[in-house]
């Protein structure tokens, strides 16, 4: 009768040792970093997070960079968007009109994080019910997609 005593102390030891532990104090402020909501830029909040990360001075069209953005647009974005109909993404025809440039390439260039994580990514994704998928555009090719898009705002 003496040993249950003692194996009721020691399991309740063991039990306050495992609850006060280092690791758990460590990992509380992880879980609770995790869940706050990111931190934004001005910047960031007006053009987007992804790797444009300063204004973009466009200049004139250069009619080279719209041929080039046209050709791109045809094969990697035309599936989902259309210019003057919401398909599986929003029409783009106007879009140079509701975003900047670098929103628009941001967008183009790092669409997973900017659904995941950006207030109006996350708005479209509820809205599209689909995260963009990454089509493999580098950066100028991003800038000719704008130089396209700003086309076609001009001519509506």
């Amino acid at each position: 009768m003496k040993i249950f005593p003692a194996i009721i102390t020691t399991a309740l030891l063991l039990l306050m040792v495992a609850c006060t532990g280092s690791d758990s104090n460590e990992a509380t402020p992880q879980r609770s970093s995790a869940n706050q909501a990111p931190q934004f830029t001005e910047f960031e909040l007006e053009h987007g997070i992804g790797p444009v990360k300063e204004r973009i001075e466009l200049g004139p069209i250069v009619q080279a960079m719209v041929d080039q953005g046209r050709t791109i647009y045809e094969m990697k974005c035309e599936m989902c968007h259309s210019m003057d109909t919401r398909m599986v993404g929003p029409a783009l025809g106007d879009v140079m009109d509701r975003r900047s440039p670098e929103f628009v390439m941001n967008m183009i260039l790092n669409p997973n994080e900017m659904a995941q994580k950006h207030p109006d990514g996350r708005e479209m994704l509820q809205q599209y019910m689909t995260v963009m998928p990454f089509q493999n555009v580098q950066y100028d090719e991003a800038r000719a997609i704008v130089e396209y898009l700003r086309t076609v705002a001009e001519n509506q």
